[in-house]
């Protein structure tokens, strides 16, 4: 049985010269963090890299011993740069092999035209085992605690479906917003004597500018609906005191 209680945890490398240099801007951080919090995992951190075998590889043996779960994103396509899996191997020590499945599932989606280019996408790390990618086939990558896979949003959403509910995780972190036209220095220390009153909650703080008036959203986040609950109704009673008029809800 999991173990509620337990936080459970989990980092994202993002690899690819094209998001350091600006000329793509990487669209999976966003979308991985609340996938993870669903399965009652914690994104805690997030590093970026080159495509460069030594860059990958030590943010793999760093980061797979501190958390619970390292994803990557990018370097597993059919071309010479894409060199995530050689990288993984080379950090754990191991060999890359084409996986058998995987050889089999890009022969029945390109036929006659599955490539040596193509087949790359069959290498694994040896021990691996595979994510399916209903979207172009080519499937991702599980190996130990860490998981391997496509750098295209729609194609990592699709790996990450694969896994819902398969992954041990705590429960999952629950949010809600409340808004308000103020500024943050305003209420600072409200926030700070609402958190700290209602243990288990944490709120964050995001300040915006809209129509030459100043506003922030505060989103209180916990496991516990009933304590996530309790802290709303607190800080929309507090802001209120303080002659605010706050929105439950994002302005």
């Amino acid at each position: 049985m999991t173990d509620k209680t337990r936080i459970w945890t989990a980092a994202l490398i993002i690899i690819g010269d094209e998001i350091l240099s600006g000329r793509t801007q990487d669209a999976n951080l966003a979308y991985l963090a609340k996938w993870l919090n669903v399965q009652g995992i914690r994104l805690k951190q997030v590093r970026v890299v080159a495509d460069e075998m030594d860059a990958i590889a030590e943010a793999i043996n760093a980061l797979r011993i501190k958390y619970d779960y390292v994803f990557t994103t990018g370097g597993i396509g059919p071309t010479h740069d894409d060199i995530t899996v050689d990288a993984i191997a080379a950090a754990l020590g191991v060999g890359v092999v084409i996986h058998p499945e995987a050889r089999a599932i890009l022969a029945g989606y390109y036929k006659d035209k599955l490539t040596d280019a193509r087949l790359r996408m069959a290498r694994v790390p040896e021990g691996a085992s595979l994510l399916e990618n209903a979207r172009t086939g080519a499937p991702g990558i599980r190996i130990d605690n860490i998981f391997i896979m496509a750098g295209v949003p729609v194609i990592t959403q699709g790996m990450l479906a694969s896994l819902d509910g398969k992954l041990e995780g705590g429960a999952p972190v629950l949010s809600r917003s409340v808004g308000a036209w103020t500024a943050e220095s305003r209420v600072a220390v409200l926030l700070g004597a609402v958190e700290k009153a209602h243990d288990g909650v944490q709120i964050g703080s995001y300040p915006f500018w809209r129509d030459g008036r100043t506003g922030a959203n505060f989103v209180l986040r916990s496991t516990d609906p009933h304590v996530l609950a309790t802290a709303a109704e607190a800080l929309l009673a507090e802001l209120r005191d303080a002659g605010l008029e706050p929105v439950d809800g994002e302005i």
